[in-house]
């Protein structure tokens, strides 16, 4: 028995253009950011007779960071979003939609960076808010959280980049592909039915009268 080796013409997908494998890394970035803006930011120490017993018990007044970069938590919003349009989206789409996330990776960075290099000012607003007093002078500790966003917001700006070459190895299914490739590959698609319809469908494709 002799047997016939096919081989496949498709280029092989990188692991890193795979686009479960991007799609994934850009929404894992997107939550990681997210995630941060949850945790504590800042701790501002301030005088305790500015604070209340429920603040000043906590060890100063705790910031998060979706109040002291408000931006992070809306820009990782989109960029999730922005990941998951792209395993979808055509290749003029997936320009956009790059565009969208890079602007939003650039922001979140930005905005971390921002509190990391005045901390005081991003807190400002928390510590009006907890005492009704702007302006004093305290101290304010930084957490980790700001730095991992920042990390977290390049990695994402990476990642988007990767979309455009990886988007040559992705193809894209609509209703009109198969089609197309029926019509490239010269034949036509008879339809289904009784042998005597199948009988006409033959005569009309080799230019006889059915009749």
């Amino acid at each position: 028995m002799s047997g016939t080796t096919v081989k496949s013409t498709s280029p092989v997908v990188p692991r890193w253009a795979r686009k479960s494998t991007l799609v994934l890394a850009i929404a894992a970035l997107a939550l990681a950011v997210f995630g941060t803006t949850t945790q504590t930011w800042l701790i501002v120490h301030l005088d305790p007779a500015q604070l209340g017993a429920a603040v000043n018990s906590q060890d100063g007044l705790h910031v998060q960071g979706s109040k002291a970069a408000t931006t992070v938590t809306a820009l990782a919003l989109v960029a999730l979003a922005g990941g998951l349009a792209a395993s979808i989206a055509g290749r003029i789409a997936r320009w956009i939609i790059t565009a969208l996330i890079l602007l939003a990776a650039a922001g979140i960075v930005s905005a971390a960076a921002i509190v990391i290099a005045d901390p005081v000012a991003a807190a400002q607003g928390s510590i009006a808010a907890a005492t009704g007093i702007t302006g004093s002078d305290v101290q304010v500790d930084v957490t980790v959280f700001p730095a991992l966003a920042v990390a977290a917001g390049a990695l994402l700006g990476l990642s988007a980049l990767l979309v455009i070459p990886a988007g040559r190895y992705w193809k894209s299914r609509t209703k009109y592909d198969t089609a197309a490739s029926g019509a490239a590959a010269g034949g036509s698609v008879a339809p289904a039915g009784p042998p005597d319809e199948i009988d006409s469908w033959d005569r009309l494709s080799r230019g006889d009268d059915p009749t």
